[in-house]
């Protein structure tokens, strides 16, 4: 597969002319180094993966970076965290050069923690995830968004596995102790199938044999390593008692997807996870749109005590919401959004949207009113007007 451009590289390049450093974070194989070296094609590149590159590096820091002609490109920075604090005192001697210093990190709390201590204001902090419907055509439900499983789609599988093996074998235990790898690969598939649920922490547990402050680490671990998304409840009290725990999705479908052994479309149809995955990739999708304009992820979910649920609210700016309900079926009827009409009514302070997302045949109408202000849209309708706002 050729090169995809990436919706992310304006915002990059504009971060790099107005910091001295960029940082970019998310999962590992989603795809950074390419975008950065296509992006910043003159920059010296180094990666701190590379054994004799981290012994020079440890050996003598600030050699290492004298050897570099800026703007340098430092991949996994998390390798060697004793490099930003020799980065920052070069961005110090110099704070108006911008664009000198370009880093990717594939583990987002180790790395943060250095950042916030020794780059706070000097380095712009942006995140990638793999690639979206907006930016190739072939991004699927099964397939998921990794660059290198769409581009060798017939071995997906047996990437998946290498994938799940190297994370299990570098991620994990560069940020845990866990000594169990078997139990923890069981605790995501586990995650898998809890995919669109309100978070349990003990339904989690209890099949594992562990303690629950063990699977809020492991959470934690999935979490900052980019591999799920916890989906905060509306913060906003709209006259009901209200659910507080999180819903929890993968970020790539293609992943959940191997974790419950579901190789292709046909599969995926028939499955009782077909619903919560589908919510999890319109999810992924929006909260891309999000990351590659510049904005703060901002996606929260309602449901009260009585059972009213809609899948997604989202934030427009100023008084306004659009509220999202995700449907995987080809048709939808007019009940279908009667929850999004029935919290509509609730969010009377509100100016809201209401979207019932499906999955309609090419030869459906692609945009039709189901009540007063609900409309059932495809994906590529919603993230169209989510773009537009």
């Amino acid at each position: 597969m050729r090169y995809v451009p990436r919706l992310i590289t304006p915002e990059l390049q504009k971060a790099a002319r107005s910091f001295p450093s960029v940082v970019l974070t998310g999962p590992r194989r989603a795809g950074k180094t390419t975008l950065l070296r296509r992006a910043f094609p003159k920059a010296t590149y180094r990666l701190l993966e590379d054994p004799e590159v981290v012994a020079r590096v440890r050996s003598d820091p600030a050699a290492f970076l004298d050897d570099l002609r800026p703007p340098a490109l430092l991949d996994e920075i998390q390798n060697t965290p004793e490099l930003l604090a020799h980065i920052r005192a070069r961005i110090d001697a110099a704070p108006r050069r911008t664009g000198r210093w370009l880093l990717t990190g594939s583990q987002d709390a180790p790395l943060m923690r250095g950042v916030t201590e020794s780059m706070a204001g000097r380095a712009a902090l942006l995140e990638l995830w793999p690639l979206s419907t907006q930016e190739t055509p072939k991004v699927s439900l099964v397939r998921g968004g990794f660059p290198e499983v769409l581009a060798r789609p017939r071995s997906a599988a047996l990437w998946y596995r290498s994938y799940i093996q190297t994370y299990l074998e570098r991620d994990v235990r560069a940020i845990s102790s866990i000594r169990d790898l078997a139990t923890f690969r069981r605790f995501l598939t586990l995650t898998a199938s809890r995919c669109g649920q309100i978070l349990n922490k003990s339904d989690l547990a209890a099949p594992l044999g562990v303690s629950v402050p063990t699977i809020t680490d492991w959470l934690g671990i999935l979490e900052v390593t980019g591999q799920i998304v916890l989906v905060p409840p509306f913060f906003e009290n709209l006259g009901k008692r209200l659910v507080k725990s999180p819903k929890l999705y993968f970020v790539d479908s293609g992943l959940a997807c191997h974790l419950l052994g579901l190789e292709s479309e046909t599969q995926v149809r028939r499955s009782p996870f077909l619903g919560p995955l589908f919510e999890g990739f319109v999810l992924a999708e929006i909260l891309k749109q999000q990351q590659c304009a510049g904005r703060r992820r901002e996606v929260y979910f309602f449901r009260d005590q009585r059972g009213l649920e809609v899948d997604f609210l989202v934030p427009l700016g100023g008084n306004r919401l659009a509220l999202v309900e995700a449907k995987a079926s080809t048709s939808v009827r007019p009940e279908t959004g009667n929850s999004v009409a029935a919290v509509k009514a609730s969010a009377r302070a509100y100016k809201t949207h209401g979207f019932v997302v499906h999955r309609p045949r090419a030869s459906d109408e692609p945009l039709r009113a189901l009540r007063p202000g609900i409309r059932a849209v495809p994906l590529e309708e919603l993230l169209a007007f989510l773009r537009r706002r």
